[in-house]
């Protein structure tokens, strides 16, 4: 009996875990340098939105997954504003493979975090009393796709022919 428990508890440590323990921001920052004369022009907005993910083992299992995103915002050519955000969060993951732990921190994780972060802007956006930006949902899985293909073939000696 009491091996039966043993063996079952540690299939039980073998199984994937995944469960998110904290969400955070890590940093904020909003500038509007032309503010107020920016409010007098008319409005047409052209927004640039540069986006990163970093992950830190914080323990065994532990892992911080920390989502940075900056929305330049320029009208006519001026700054109008700058948003920084970096939305941030506590995963606990285990009993995946290499591969898996990587897509999962790399895509599964801003999944996750990318909400909260365009919540944070659209916020600190409208308190510095311009309209909302309402930024598009973003295929981390894809972007992590292809940041995959490129580490490959930059990894693949040249061939001379």
């Amino acid at each position: 009996m009491a091996e039966n428990q043993q063996n079952q508890a540690a299939g039980e440590e073998n199984q994937p875990q995944f469960a998110l323990q904290r969400i955070y921001v890590k940093d904020l920052s909003f500038e509007s340098p032309k503010a107020p004369e920016i409010f007098t022009k008319e409005w047409q907005p052209q927004v640039n939105l540069d986006l990163n993910t970093q992950n830190t083992q914080l323990e065994e299992g532990v892992f911080e997954v920390v989502l940075s995103l900056t929305v330049t915002v320029t009208n006519n050519e001026e700054t109008a504003f700058v948003v920084e955000v970096q939305q941030a969060g506590v995963f606990l993951v285990k009993g995946l493979d290499d591969a898996s732990l990587h897509q999962t921190l790399g895509a599964f994780c801003p999944n996750i975090l990318f909400p909260y972060a365009r919540e944070c802007i659209d916020s600190l956006v409208l308190r510095g009393s311009f309209p909302p930006i309402m930024l598009a949902p973003v295929n981390f899985d894809a972007l992590y796709a292809q940041a995959l293909q490129q580490r490959e073939q930059q990894q693949q000696p040249e061939t001379i022919q």
